[in-house]
């Protein structure tokens, strides 16, 4: 994939197959709790922007990791905004073992989104368009249902709005919390994905680029998920799929789950579908969880999809 470099506060992990989008810059602004916290800007390169697209990651995730889908953002005229969250990226973790997938409340990353937006430089040009990925799209549906952000339309990919939780974990996962556990290891970490086992994409380019950015600068890894994680996964979980509360989100939606899903819960996508005023809900079959690290061939349909919402936005 090419060399790759990195400097903690001055600029982004470059690597040769993966450039920037045209413009871009850090812009490092202050979270809960007073957290460092790190996020990319980058402008329209059309004289009269069309927009912002706000892209929220999913676990583990980070800015550099989306490049490539803010070129394709960018080459649809929009102006670009990505989050590294609380516990993520090269942003402030949140437990002494940086390892550690930890939240303590998705408040708290819905905190990061908002002050993020407030710290851009300028003023973003209206309107808004979110593009949500996997945790990303909890945090955006709860942000959105709060009107913490208030986006003109919303793209889904994978949204974890359910997880395969049984109701024995359930009782675990409260009992780690209230024993004060919530920091703890949910599951050991185990070895090293490959290509050959991962569950999240047929790409092998697309899935190796991660690896050689943490390569770069190992800050940016993230492992396995806390107790605390979980339990403040199922408790956003739990108040985004209030009918009442998905019906007050009044701008045009679009989700895109995947076909060979093995990570969040489909059925969670019809559940929170059905309720939204205004929702385009498809499959797109054979994709992993991770479609816009998709070969092209499934990347393509959720860009279809997104073009088709902004027609139906007016964008």
């Amino acid at each position: 994939m090419g060399k790759a470099q990195t400097d903690r506060r001055a600029t982004f992990v470059l690597a040769d197959t993966n450039p920037p989008p045209d413009g871009a810059e850090l812009v490092w602004f202050e979270g809960m709790a007073g957290r460092s916290l790190r996020a990319c800007f980058a402008p329209s390169t059309r004289a009269t922007p069309r927009g912002t697209a706000i892209i929220c990651p999913g676990r583990t995730e980070f800015i550099e990791k989306y490049f490539e889908t803010a070129r394709d953002l960018q080459a649809r005229g929009f102006a670009i905004v990505i989050l590294d969250w609380p516990g993520q990226g090269l942003s402030d973790r949140l437990l002494d073992d940086p390892k550690k997938g930890h939240i303590d409340r998705f408040e708290t990353f819905m905190s990061a989104l908002r002050n993020g937006l407030d710290a851009m430089p300028g003023d973003l040009p209206r309107p808004y368009a979110c593009v949500a990925h996997s945790m990303g799209g909890a945090i955006a549906l709860g942000a959105m249902a709060r009107k913490l952000v208030r986006v003109d339309a919303a793209a889904f990919s994978a949204p974890m709005w359910g997880l395969p939780v049984n109701l024995a974990v359930r009782y675990i996962i409260w009992a780690m919390r209230a024993v004060g556990r919530d920091g703890d290891y949910a599951r050991k970490p185990g070895p090293p994905e490959t290509f050959e086992n991962n569950i999240v994409t047929h790409d092998r380019e697309r899935w190796q680029l991660q690896r050689d950015l943490i390569a770069a600068a190992p800050e940016l890894e993230v492992g396995a998920m806390t107790w605390g994680w979980l339990g403040a996964s199922l408790d956003i979980l739990s108040e985004t799929r209030k009918p009442a509360l998905l019906r007050s989100i009044d701008c045009p939606v679009f989700v895109a789950s995947a076909g060979d899903e093995q990570l969040v819960d489909n059925e969670a996508h019809g559940r929170v579908a059905r309720h939204l005023p205004d929702c385009t809900l498809i499959t797109i079959e054979g994709a992993r969880h991770e479609i816009l690290m998709e070969q092209d061939v499934y990347r393509d349909q959720f860009w279809e999809g997104f073009d088709a919402l902004l027609v139906r936005s007016g964008l």
